[in-house]
């Protein structure tokens, strides 16, 4: 990385530090890093040096913690028109690194939800580091009730796992989907059929992101 681009990465830390960076002005500064040094960029900015280590808690069928890349968080934001009145839950939130991304982007509250305590410990300390005051991590498996799964009206999933697990959870989304509008943002995850989501936007690539359906148009599709 150029020592232009850490300097910048550096004194927006500062910034974060002392909470002084609103969601336009974070956006406008990764939005002027080249796409290829973004990932590295914001690695600086959080102070993250390593990726973390899966512990012998990560349940079988789930997917180990792989850092999301910059850019598909930030298309996802935008092609889900996230705004400060949303509450985003990601699934497997891992070090936090995406799920404090979005909540800096978009000011909206954000929750992320891991089953590793390791993970979800040191998700915490890097939000105490960047005073992420509206973003929170908890304990918890998404393929079981949550209490803190209906607080959310759009999801992000990075292929935290598959098979009857991610059943279960979209068949809770479908539930909470019937009370609410709900968006889901899927990253390297084709979801099964779901009659019940609609197609936002497919970039090409590995980001996909849906909306619910009106209930008419699930029960006629279905």
């Amino acid at each position: 990385m150029k020592d232009v681009l850490r300097q910048t990465a550096e004194t927006l830390r500062q910034a974060l530090a002392a909470r002084l960076v609103p969601p336009a002005e974070f956006r406008s500064a990764l939005l002027a890093v080249p796409p290829t040094e973004r990932d590295a960029w914001l690695d600086v900015v959080f102070d993250l040096h390593d990726v973390a280590e899966d512990g012998a808690l990560l349940p079988r069928g789930c997917v180990p913690y792989l850092p999301t890349a910059v850019d598909d968080v930030l298309r996802a934001m935008e092609l889900a028109q996230v705004g400060p009145d949303d509450v985003i839950l990601d699934v497997g939130s891992g070090l936090g690194r995406a799920a404090l991304l979005m909540q800096l982007l978009t000011g909206a509250v954000t929750i992320g939800l891991e089953i590793q305590p390791a993970l979800a410990q040191a998700s915490r300390r890097l939000a105490a580091r960047v005073h992420g005051a509206r973003f929170a991590v908890v304990e918890g498996d998404a393929a079981e009730p949550s209490p803190h799964l209906v607080l959310g009206n759009v999801f992000f999933l990075y292929c935290p796992f598959g098979g009857a697990r991610l059943t279960r959870l979209l068949g809770r989304l479908e539930a909470l989907s019937r009370a609410r509008p709900i968006r889901v943002c899927c990253v390297d995850l084709p979801l099964p059929g779901c009659p019940w989501l609609e197609p936002v936007s497919f970039d090409g690539g590995a980001l996909a992101v849906y909306r619910s359906a009106r209930p008419s148009t699930a029960a006629a599709t279905s």
